[in-house]
């Protein structure tokens, strides 16, 4: 199996300060996870996105002040979001990279993007998490509009608050998250659903601490599984965060590395790998990040594992109960 690998060397000079855990060594884990993988590695650098497109996701004048914020020297968009003078160069390539990954897909291919800034943040108007430009709402965006119906899975810990809000109105995308709640960024409920001919596309999952595999295994299995096999979907893309890992200091959710290449082995149950990107967006302990990398990879290209195990708290099932019962409402599953 071949594996597209999309990276730009601008993203390693996004500069966001010795103290901030969105740093550059996070690259170099992914680039060790993705050449352990076993895969033959095709690397491609990333294009910058076409401004049309950007502005099809994000409102003009928000792309414009943060043009000329970063052209100014950069600093704070918010107490968490940091940009430097290098940032504008890192931003519109990691914009436009998913869209060189799915375009250089076919069969025989998957397609992992490594990317900085990360994107499931990023609202229309407002960056914020780290993030300036939603990188896969971007990428979904493109698909929609050449006619493809997209899911989006999202398996980082935080809440993928931007996606949601982009396509909540979107019939042909579906957009699905397990996340720790209460956590940043404080939404993501059960309630939230899509609205208008969309509705019953947003299935957020929200888990309290100390969540497991466990857990996960049977959301992925009783309805996230279902549901994506009901929709049909042209193309799964996977926000990856893999700060859900026991490791992560950021978070207090207990998955393990190997449990990311169960969940990415079930996705391509549904779609074929070469129809499957995986993007980069959280994980802050570089060894659990490089050997969650290497098992969503292997994943994605077929391997297969262990169901994931674990203990999760009771608060965690009887949301999952919940979210099924309210799935049903609009899924056959």
């Amino acid at each position: 199996m071949d594996l597209v690998y999309v990276t730009h060397p601008a993203f390693a000079l996004h500069d966001t300060g010795d103290w901030h855990p969105e740093r550059p060594a996070r690259l170099r884990a992914v680039e060790a996870g993705v050449h352990n993988s076993g895969l033959n590695v095709i690397e491609i650098e990333a294009g910058p996105v076409d401004r049309r497109l950007l502005e099809s996701v994000h409102r003009p004048g928000y792309v414009a002040a943060i043009e000329r914020f970063i052209a100014g020297g950069g600093g704070e968009l918010d107490p968490d979001t940091v940009v430097g003078g290098e940032s504008w160069m890192a931003a519109i390539h990691a914009a436009g990279a998913g869209i060189d990954a799915v375009e250089a897909l076919s069969p025989g291919r998957t397609a992992f993007v490594a990317t900085r800034p990360p994107g499931h943040h990023a609202l229309p108007d407002r960056a914020m998490g780290f993030c300036v430009f939603n990188n896969i709402a971007i990428t979904a965006r493109y698909l929609i509009d050449s006619g493809q119906r997209v899911a989006i899975v999202d398996w980082d810990v935080h809440h993928g608050n931007g996606t949601e809000t982009i396509f909540a109105d979107e019939p042909d995308a579906l957009y699905m998250s397990i996340h720790q709640h209460p956590f940043y960024p404080f939404e993501g409920s059960l309630e939230n659903l899509g609205f208008g001919e969309a509705a019953g596309m947003t299935l957020n999952l929200p888990v309290p601490a100390h969540t497991a595999g466990d857990l996960y295994a049977a959301a992925f299995t009783d309805l996230f599984l279902p549901v994506l096999s009901a929709f049909k979907p042209d193309w799964i893309l996977v926000s990856g965060g893999f700060d859900a890992h026991s490791g992560d200091p950021l978070a207090e959710l207990r998955l393990e590395s190997a449990d990311y290449g169960w969940f990415a082995s079930k996705l391509v149950a549904v779609v074929p790998p070469h129809r499957l990107a995986i993007f980069l967006e959280g994980g802050y302990h570089l060894p659990a990040l490089a050997d969650s990398v290497e098992m969503s990879l292997r994943g994605g290209a077929g391997d297969e594992f262990a169901i994931p195990q674990g203990s999760s708290p009771e608060v965690a099932w009887s949301n999952l109960r919940r979210l099924i019962d309210i799935a049903r409402k609009h899924w056959d599953i």
